[in-house]
């Protein structure tokens, strides 16, 4: 028999403001005690200095939580010229210092322009991401390296904020990107490709997917409405699931297809797109889930809610 989980069985998307501190999933535990919630995951990885757009996704949103981790991303970050650090970040210890003392912000904006578009990226040995089972992150604490094998990724867009010259130069910057960019790696191939050492020294992620910090709620809030009001009334910060998957064409059933659909059964919708993935919801009623179109036309069931 399976266990029952404990906690309030509540669907929808919270984009919470992660604080500098917690790790991502620490910040999920947060969020799961405040609401009392059965379900909980998270949809990519913040690192513990790191602030921002952490969409966490409660109840039966859980299984959109894919389409948040391979969405884009936007950021934006602080880059220090003149010394890299063991951890690619403001943690880790000096590996090499150089004088940035006559770096200029042109220079610095024609290097980040040629980052515009599609390369290949080594992960960081500081990350997440897991090798044999292993996060590359703590073979790292174990002064273990690793080869990782390099990712595509796309940079849509990368500007420059603002400059500080100084024999450790820093330049704030904006960043468009798709999944599995590191902004670390990135900032020190920029310091690379301009003669320098560099290190990310903060990061901000101000937006995922269709979530970005305006839909944001910070921790501490989360904290106040519980103390005085509990755990239901938090509930009034969850965003509708179904814009996660905005994105995708809504094909609309009538209660028979929709009925033989629930039970695993594709069923021919007329009008619907010919191919890919879609959106699917009861005509002019609530969102079911997610569906594939076949080959022969007809909608099947691929990640539905209960």
């Amino acid at each position: 028999m399976a266990r029952r989980r404990r906690g309030r069985a509540i669907t929808g998307i919270l984009v919470l403001d992660k604080p500098i501190g917690p790790s991502s999933n620490q910040a999920l535990q947060r969020v799961r005690h405040l609401f009392n919630a059965a379900k909980v995951g998270h949809t990519g990885n913040l690192d513990p200095l790191a602030t921002g757009v952490l969409p966490i996704c409660l109840g039966e949103a859980t299984k959109l939580s894919q389409f948040l981790l391979d969405s884009d991303k936007a950021y934006e970050a602080t880059v220090s010229f003149g010394i890299k650090t063991t951890t690619g970040d403001s943690e880790g210890e000096i590996l090499a210092e150089k004088t940035a003392e006559f770096l200029t912000a042109d220079q610095v904006t024609a290097a980040l322009v040629s980052f515009i578009g599609e390369f290949d990226q080594k992960p960081p040995m500081h990350s997440a991401l897991k090798v044999d089972g292993q996060p590359l992150y703590k073979l790292a604490r174990q002064g273990k390296e690793v080869d990782r094998k390099t990712r595509r990724i796309a940079v849509h867009s990368i500007e420059m904020i603002s400059f500080v010259p100084g024999s450790v130069a820093k330049s704030d910057i904006r960043v468009s990107c798709g999944k599995g960019t590191y902004i670390r790696t990135l900032s020190e191939d920029v310091a690379d490709a301009l003669g320098l050492p560099g290190h990310m020294s903060a990061l901000r992620r101000t937006a995922t997917g269709p979530f970005d910090l305006s839909q944001s709620i910070r921790l501490e809030t989360l904290v106040g409405v519980a103390e005085k009001e509990g755990p239901n009334a938090l509930d009034q910060f969850l965003i509708d699931p179904e814009i996660a998957v905005g994105h995708l064409d809504r094909v609309e059933l009538s209660n028979s297809e929709a009925f033989y659909l629930k039970q695993g059964q594709p069923v021919l919708v007329r009008n619907a797109p010919l191919s890919g993935m879609v959106r699917i919801a009861e005509a002019g009623g609530s969102f079911l889930g997610i569906g594939v179109i076949l080959e022969d036309g007809r909608v099947a069931p691929k990640r539905l809610f209960v």
